[in-house]
């Protein structure tokens, strides 16, 4: 069994999204972020980046004590070994899924996440650094869009883990106001991913609990943001 310490992010359902697929035994740990629980010691020793997602194996494969693993793109690296799913055999198919799995580390997550802060949740708008984010993102929608033009997939035919993690991410694309009509490959991509069921039920877990405007709670806004009144 594998605890799944989450919470309803992009990153968070990265990893809800790969267990779906890979059909491994997991049970969720709801950390709920905005009362800081992801800062509580418990936590930290599991993910000392105080960061959602974390996972535990409780059983992992050399039958020794559970292991805990915190950083997406390691756990995916992780579940995809174990699972033996969703990373490509053949050396080239590993280099590609591993080269598109950390652009979206490097590159996508955090530039999303920054432009959806300025343009969601920051106090007050700053046009300068919006449209810098904005810019960088629609750059690497771009880059995205000329890998998928020439391939199915991130990684080349296969469907991996390199999709998994980037996926989440461009679904906020209708609240970053993205218009994926400029981009027809990525596109075509995202309405592909979503006919899969696993990653329909991933990616469905936790919707209820989302808060939507954690800008208009004080508490939270000092949480999550670092925001004091």
């Amino acid at each position: 069994m594998i605890d799944l310490y989450f919470a309803p992010t992009p990153n968070g359902w990265k990893i809800s999204v790969m267990l779906e697929e890979s059909g491994l035994d997991y049970n969720i740990k709801w950390v709920n972020i905005g009362a800081g629980e992801q800062f509580e010691p418990d936590f930290l020793a599991i993910s000392p980046n105080n960061r959602i997602p974390a996972i535990v194996d409780h059983d992992p494969a050399d039958g020794g004590e559970p292991v805990s693993i915190f950083e997406t793109g390691a756990i995916l690296l992780y579940l995809a070994d174990k699972a033996e799913q969703f990373l490509p055999h053949d050396l080239c198919g590993q280099i590609a899924a591993t080269e598109w799995l950390m652009w979206q580390m490097g590159g996508l997550g955090p530039m999303m996440g920054q432009h959806g802060h300025f343009k969601l949740y920051a106090p007050e708008r700053i046009d300068y650094a919006t449209e810098r984010y904005r810019k960088e993102v629609l750059r690497l929608f771009g880059v995205m869009n000329r890998r998928l033009g020439g391939h199915e997939y991130l990684a080349g035919e296969e469907y991996s883990i390199a999709d998994i993690a980037c996926f989440p991410w461009v679904q906020t694309y209708k609240r970053q106001e993205i218009d994926l009509v400029d981009f027809p490959h990525v596109q075509r991509w995202y309405e592909t991913l979503k006919q899969r069921e696993a990653l329909r039920r991933g990616m469905a877990i936790g919707r209820d609990k989302i808060n939507r405007n954690p800008q208009d709670d004080a508490q939270v806004r000092k949480t999550l943001f670092g925001l004091e009144e």
